[in-house]
């Protein structure tokens, strides 16, 4: 049975919650040039292939994937860029999150693929948990999502775009989102070492790349991808259990 939102009929989607503990993911990507060897929608490929696998891993239904995002400090150097201000993507993750509940949903896990949603997709959250008192939400960012995630994902700096963890993962759960023939062309350095400011990409990079994506493979990209569901999955399991550690309500006043 499919644990994809979009293909359950609403007559079945309350058994399916009940199933769940009441939860749900919800995938929020982006489309965004990524440099010239990887498709634009690398980062909502991989929220939608990653969370259907733990969706299917952990019986906790997925909700469509979001394929747009906060991509604006992409610049207008490259297109292939479709951004979403950042008071957009908080009002409209908020919208969401509303009729999420509406629908019976308390425990939401928003997952992100994409580094600057974290910032829009947190305002987000402090929106729902203030309106919904028994709704919990969690923001998960990928590349953060554990100590060996991080780590492949940084590998190649600190600063990172279309590099070799990227497009390692493509190539294993994507592979035509990737252009093999240049990869070797498509390396370029991190310079955000030492710099006090956060500058737009269109200041850090010659091509849209930051990291080696020439070092990429299939093989790394099976290993890592396996890594983020097994990781993903532990958490989203947790989380199915998880209560608030007191019961006061967030519209008590508070008394002796």
């Amino acid at each position: 049975m499919t644990m994809e939102w979009s293909k359950t009929t609403w007559d079945e989607v309350p058994a399916k919650l009940e199933a769940s503990n009441y939860s749900a993911i919800l995938p929020i990507g982006a489309t965004e040039q990524h440099g010239p060897h990887m498709g634009c929608g690398m980062d909502y490929v991989l929220a939608d292939v990653l969370c259907k696998a733990v969706a299917e891993k952990t019986n906790v239904p997925m909700l469509p994937t979001m394929p747009y995002g906060c991509s604006i400090g992409h610049s207008q150097r490259w297109p292939g860029t479709i951004a979403l201000q950042p008071i957009t993507l908080i009002n409209t993750i908020k919208d969401m999150g509303d009729w999420a509940y509406y629908s019976g949903i308390r425990r939401l896990f928003i997952v992100n693929t994409h580094v600057t949603n974290a910032a829009p997709l947190r305002c987000a959250l402090e929106m729902l948990r203030a309106a919904h008192d028994d709704m919990m939400i969690a923001v998960i960012n990928t590349a953060h999502l554990s100590k060996r995630a991080k780590e492949f994902q940084h590998a190649d700096g600190d600063d990172w775009h279309a590099n070799d963890g990227e497009t390692s993962l493509m190539l294993a759960t994507a592979p035509y989102m990737v252009r093999t023939d240049k990869l070797t062309m498509a390396d370029d350095i991190d310079r955000t070492d030492g710099l006090v400011f956060s500058h737009p990409v269109n200041r850090t990079s010659l091509n849209g790349v930051t990291g080696l994506p020439s070092l990429s493979s299939k093989e790394k990209g099976e290993e890592w991808f396996a890594w983020m569901v097994e990781d993903l999955s532990n958490l989203v399991t947790k989380g199915t259990q998880e209560s608030p550690p007191l019961e006061y309500s967030y519209f008590d006043k508070f008394s002796d």
